[in-house]
């Protein structure tokens, strides 16, 4: 299992979805049981992730197969158009909008990844049961390991904000963080977004951030 981690990660604005740079929060089960299935064979077979934009779940999906990858496993992360072989691990990110052709062809994969030890990781907005999907299909997603993944609250998304920021060369100070917070639309990915936006700017007029620049990229969004 993936130790419990700090707030304070190495987010860096060029670096990769990894388990070492996700803040699991409340989450960290989740995160966990996608790193076992990642690490080598014989994990779950089926995990599915399901929560809002923003909460992290695509993150998880492509960190198992960075991590995956260095352990030398074979690994596909698809949204669509599914492998007919079966990899090592194969996540399929945005279940919902799989076509019916899809849809046969992971409920198919997902029974091989039971039998062989391979792991299908798969991510949705909704529970398995309010997926519209062909029956079969949700049944099997939701017979494994299913965790809603829960964005970060106030206090997290304000350290990953600020660790954005050092990354940048920004301060910020206690003030921007606030309105930021209030301002900006709350989930993690739009409020780095945000904080890079200011970095740009603040270097394309060689001014200091400042809460007028902070207010000036947000009435941009």
């Amino acid at each position: 299992m993936i130790p419990p981690r700090q707030l304070i990660l190495d987010i860096r604005p060029e670096a990769p979805p990894r388990f070492d740079n996700f803040i699991a929060g409340s989450n960290l089960e989740a995160a966990s049981a996608c790193y076992l299935a990642a690490d080598s064979a014989g994990g779950e077979a089926v995990i599915y992730l399901w929560g809002a934009a923003g909460s992290g779940r695509s993150h998880l999906l492509q960190a198992a197969i960075t991590h995956a990858c260095e352990m030398g496993r074979t690994v596909c992360l698809a949204h669509a158009d599914l492998p007919e072989e079966l990899p090592e691990l194969l996540a399929v990110d945005g279940v919902d909008a799989l076509n019916d052709a899809d849809q046969v062809r992971l409920f198919s994969l997902i029974n091989r990844a039971r039998e062989e030890g391979a792991s299908v990781l798969a991510a949705g907005d909704v529970a398995p049961a309010q997926l519209s999907l062909r029956p079969e299909l949700a049944t099997r997603l939701g017979a494994g390991l299913v965790f809603q993944v829960s964005p970060l609250n106030e206090v997290q998304c304000a350290e990953a904000v600020r660790e954005r920021a050092q990354a940048r060369g920004l301060v910020l100070s206690d003030e921007m963080l606030r309105y930021l917070l209030v301002h900006a639309r709350r989930d993690l990915k739009s409020l780095l977004a945000v904080v890079d936006r200011l970095d740009e700017l603040s270097l394309s007029r060689k001014r200091p951030a400042s809460p007028g620049l902070l207010r000036e990229v947000l009435a941009g969004d």
